[in-house]
């Protein structure tokens, strides 16, 4: 299912300025005793000199944590990284929000001149927690990137997974046994089976958009996800397929510890 992001209500616009605006929030400390507390970033910029309502924007929610900013610099950095998009992917990525932003906007500039009508550019930086559990905080980062005249913009996900109790980030290679790569690839294609039959698809569509390895994994508490990015295993109109692995199915494949044992 293709995954959708809501705006915060813009009607912003500074004449002849680039609009730097953000805003921290506190989030509810949770109450487990490993459990990271964590901020909301929330901010948005307009195109500079833009008076109107179509004015190309970019949004970020993100979130920052106080009490380990090595962690949130690097969401930061992982969510800026997602935020290049195919048009730009061969560029270092920014270094901050605001580079970002002010990268964005020159290139909207540009798309503005040689795209027809009042279409406008946009890009959106999402993170969001997506499952706590066992001392485990899984982030799901999404980015959406459109520039003025493309067809469509571009989703992209990816999940951060970080041990509460080590105040690291969990690498894909960390939540698998040592030589059961091969395994989890062979539980993964036994997915994407079930997901072709689920869809209704048939044999050619499996040749024509054959399964990729990915290691985009979220270890949830009754299951894993496997979520692929548009265009990964299937055209743009399927959106981003997420394939599901039981956790029965993965011992002896995965790590206890992500496994909630």
């Amino acid at each position: 299912m293709l995954r959708t992001f809501k705006t915060l209500g813009v009607g912003l616009s500074l004449a002849g300025a680039l609009l730097l605006g953000g805003c921290l929030a506190a989030d509810t400390s949770p109450s487990e005793p490993f459990a990271l507390a964590s901020l909301a970033v929330e901010k948005q910029y307009v195109a500079p000199g833009c008076q109107g309502e179509q004015c190309s924007t970019v949004t970020i929610s993100a979130l920052a944590f106080p009490q380990a900013p090595a962690l949130s610099e690097a969401l930061q950095t992982r969510l800026l990284t997602l935020g290049m998009a195919i048009s730009d992917e061969t560029a270092a990525p920014a270094e901050s929000w605001d580079a970002y932003a002010e990268r964005f906007l020159s290139l909207a500039e540009e798309d503005n001149q040689a795209a027809p009508g009042d279409m406008t550019s946009e890009a959106l930086l999402e993170a969001t927690v997506y499952a706590r559990h066992h001392d485990l905080l899984v982030i799901e980062l999404n980015s959406y990137v459109y520039h003025a005249g493309q067809a469509h913009g571009l989703p992209l996900t990816e999940y951060m997974v970080i041990d509460e109790r080590e105040r690291r980030i969990v690498e894909p290679e960390d939540m698998l046994v040592d030589g059961q790569e091969a395994a989890f690839d062979a539980l993964l294609a036994g997915a994407h089976q079930r997901w072709i039959t689920e869809m209704g698809l048939d044999a050619q569509f499996a040749t024509q958009w054959p399964l990729s390895k990915s290691r985009n994994i979220a270890p949830l508490e009754d299951r894993w996800e496997v979520t692929y990015n548009v265009y990964d295993i299937a055209p743009y109109a399927a959106g981003q397929p997420t394939l599901t692995l039981p956790l029965e199915a993965l011992k002896g494949v995965a790590k206890p510890r992500y496994l909630g044992q």
